[in-house]
């Protein structure tokens, strides 16, 4: 059953990755995918860079201010977007890089995007942040995981780069450190295009 569960969601994925939009393909071209892959070391190894960019699905979700949103409405921002959970281990540990991340990118160009996953109550969020020291970022919610079934997402945290356009051009599975000198220099990389 937990097989089949994945296994749906990941086929959906696949198919997105297979039918990007030849708009989206064009913002990562060969050698920028090149460069890019050149600049991971440590935990940015885990880094999987697209071949071509897949569009993000039009599933809704709930942004920090409760209002529904989609990862697919593209502000023109460089997003890196984590999945995560109160719950979960790994999470706790790499929130304070990407809070540090947030702060050294994050402005008119660039935002990191928190999508809280399944069963999140409010004070379990509150508490998650307090504990971990985090109040430089905010979080939206994915109550359902609606969201996360839909980018193909098996496990948290997740952590999907989107490019300005709104498609995901990368995908790192696992906890990481995202701030880095691998993570800030992709980042660097990628707001220069």
């Amino acid at each position: 059953m937990i097989l089949r569960n994945l296994t749906i969601p990941l086929l959906v994925y696949t198919a997105a990755l297979a039918l990007a939009t030849p708009a989206a393909a064009q913002t990562l071209d060969a050698s920028a995918r090149g460069e890019i892959e050149a600049l991971r070391d440590g935990d940015m190894r885990k880094l999987a860079v697209l071949e071509a960019p897949a569009a993000a699905p039009d599933t809704v979700y709930l942004g920090p201010d409760g209002a529904e949103t989609t990862l697919a409405g593209s502000d023109g921002k460089l997003r890196v977007v984590n999945f995560w959970a109160t719950w979960c281990a790994p999470c706790r540990e790499e929130m304070p890089a990407l809070e540090a991340l947030q702060a050294a990118f994050g402005g008119a160009d660039f935002d990191v995007v928190l999508i809280a996953t399944g069963r999140n109550s409010p004070e379990a969020i509150d508490r998650f942040f307090a504990e971990a020291g985090i109040d430089g970022l905010a979080t939206g919610t994915d109550p359902t995981s609606a969201l996360a079934r839909a980018m193909g997402v098996p496990g948290l945290p997740v952590t999907v780069i989107l490019n300005r356009e709104g498609a995901e051009i990368a995908r790192l599975v696992g906890g990481a450190d995202w701030n880095g000198a691998s993570a800030h220099a992709i980042v660097a990389a990628l707001l220069e295009r």
